[in-house]
């Protein structure tokens, strides 16, 4: 077991190390200058067109622009937002954060290239259905010497999608804040992961409308509950925050910050700004994709906006949350949703701390509920759409076993493969940029906002 734990470290590691990084951070800085800064000049388009002013119903896709964007952003905000952000903390120091927002920042035009081409280069499966997603990208554009690609994106997906991470986190977040010390019977875990499968199972077997519909009924509203908690938190110590405003941009320079120097608080901070906003990754595409629109540039400005509300906004609260707090200075042993949950819990007290479970776990759920989507569409590309509708029973399994066992071993798989989906989405995105720019040039000629 040891050989083995140390093997996927070495996965893990060697995945979400400098090449990785270069790619998606490089990457973004090329789509942001080769574009001249085009997705930055019309956010208040993109808005207008996410609120539906420009919906056209006789056009192709399942999803309406702001569906789609619900359901994107409903597969990055939960844990990443809550936990992740504090383990980039307790990792990197709050130079960390500043990544992140760097990540974020060139994540708008990342999201912009690689959602536009997920809708332009749309395909169908075995069923006659259209489907978005890199594997379709690489299946319709590119030659067929390209295809590897799309197969490694699918099997990395099919795997880096599964819900252990999720289902494990949000048991613990349950069993360590409704529960007392030490009160949780041995079996305790596989019930609430059977529990939280069952949830699963009665959204994910409706499919994707379904999937859809609870995302953008539940996401606001509990986002905005949480911007409502950090804020009064925020507002306690208002005269704090501009304080750890400059913390974060000076130790974000600083080489000492953690053990690796200044590299390691890069890597730590793009890493997780990956994980939280998903700019390259490649699952945003497979969710844009499905957006009911002729206009692939469109859906690409609908798609930039993912990072600035996941990262920018949200993560940012977090981070000043858990900065304010003070405990990740000695969080060595905790997890970040613990971690979290802790500085909640000092600032607000007890009421702090259940309301964050309540949100954290309508967050998760949701997380599932999308990530269930994006394995699907990966098994259905590598095995055939007509079983596709098995790959549910699988990954309702997979909710319980995350839930219930807690193995070192596949979380660092899992993460890899989640990392090694980069890699053929950003080398097709990067091949096919011009195509998108010379789209987006027509597309504001013949729409000059």
């Amino acid at each position: 077991m040891e050989t083995l734990e140390a093997l996927s470290l070495t996965f893990v590691n060697a995945v979400w190390s400098t090449p990785l990084v270069l790619l998606l951070l490089g990457g973004g800085l090329f789509f942001a200058i080769y574009s001249r800064g085009m997705p930055y000049r019309h956010l208040g388009h993109a808005f207008g067109i996410m609120l539906g002013r420009y919906d056209q119903p006789d056009e192709q896709g399942e999803l309406s622009h702001g569906q789609a964007l619900a359901a994107a952003l409903s597969g990055t905000m939960g844990l990443g937002n809550i936990s992740g952000v504090a383990l980039a903390i307790s990792a990197g120091g709050p130079g960390a954060v500043f990544w992140m927002w760097v990540s974020a920042t060139v994540g708008i035009a990342t999201k912009f290239f690689t959602c536009s081409l997920g809708v332009m280069y749309r395909g169908h499966d075995d069923l006659g259905r259209l489907q978005g997603g890199p594997m379709y990208i690489i299946r319709e554009a590119l030659p067929r010497r390209y295809y590897p690609l799309a197969i490694l994106f699918s099997v990395a997906g099919l795997i880096g999608t599964l819900p252990i991470f999720q289902a494990n986190q949000l048991t613990a977040l349950v069993r360590e804040n409704f529960l007392p010390a030490g009160a949780a019977p041995g079996y305790f875990n596989l019930i609430v992961g059977c529990l939280i499968a069952a949830l699963v199972a009665a959204v994910i077997f409706g499919g994707l409308r379904r999937v859809a519909a609870v995302a953008v009924a539940l996401l606001p509203t509990m986002v905005i509950i949480y911007l409502a908690m950090t804020l009064l938190v925020l507002g306690l110590h208002a005269e704090q925050v501009p304080g750890l405003f400059a913390r974060i941009v000076g130790e974000a320079f600083q080489p000492t910050a953690v053990t690796g120097g200044l590299l390691g608080v890069i890597l730590i901070g793009i890493s997780r700004g990956a994980f939280s906003n998903e700019a390259g990754v490649g699952t945003e595409v497979m969710a844009h994709g499905a957006a009911k629109t002729n206009e692939p540039v469109r859906e690409g400005l609908v798609a930039m906006l993912g990072p600035v509300a996941d990262t920018l906004i949200v993560c940012t609260c977090t981070a000043l949350v858990v900065l304010l707090a003070g405990d990740w200075q000695g969080s060595e042993g905790l997890s970040g949703i613990t971690l979290t949950a802790g500085a909640f819990r000092n600032e607000l007290g007890i009421p702090g701390a259940v309301l964050l479970g309540v949100v954290t776990l309508i967050l998760s759920t949701t997380t599932m509920f999308t990530c269930w989507y994006y394995g699907a569409k990966c098994f259905g590309f590598l095995f055939g759409a007509n079983i596709q509708h098995h790959f549910r029973w699988f990954y309702v399994i997979a909710v319980v076993f995350g839930a219930a066992v807690s193995i070192d071993v596949v979380f660092n798989i899992i993460s890899g493969c989640y990392g090694l989906m980069a890699i053929p989405t950003m080398i097709v995105s990067l091949r096919l940029a011009p195509r998108v720019r010379a789209a987006a040039v027509e597309y504001f000629r013949r729409h000059p906002y």
